[in-house]
């Protein structure tokens, strides 16, 4: 059922420039190394989530476009359209369907 585990993607060739992860409320700066939740914690985007490891999945959210690496394969569900930023990463740009709350 491969509709079931977490998209593992291999990290692509290294860039220059750093990810940018765009919300409804704009575009945002990911920094190396940090995880999707944080680079929208440091912006101000306030997500539910409770293990911080792809654990329980409160924080799934969808993913419009782009790709996102997870360095160790969450344990929640995780559907194609959705990735849980407390444990990913973004691969170049992403879109995700989230606004400030």
């Amino acid at each position: 059922m491969s509709d079931t585990l977490a998209p593992q993607h291999a990290p692509e060739q290294a860039t220059s420039a750093a990810p940018l992860v765009h919300t409804r409320d704009g575009a945002l700066l990911a920094q190396p190394g940090e995880s999707l939740l944080e680079t929208l914690e440091r912006h101000g985007h306030r997500l539910e989530f409770q293990c911080r490891s792809g654990y329980c999945g409160a924080c799934r959210t969808p993913l419009l476009a782009g790709t996102v690496h997870y360095p160790n394969t969450p344990l929640a569900f995780v559907s194609q359209g959705e990735c849980l930023p407390c444990c990913c990463q973004p691969l170049g740009a992403i879109r995700l369907d989230i606004r400030k709350a």
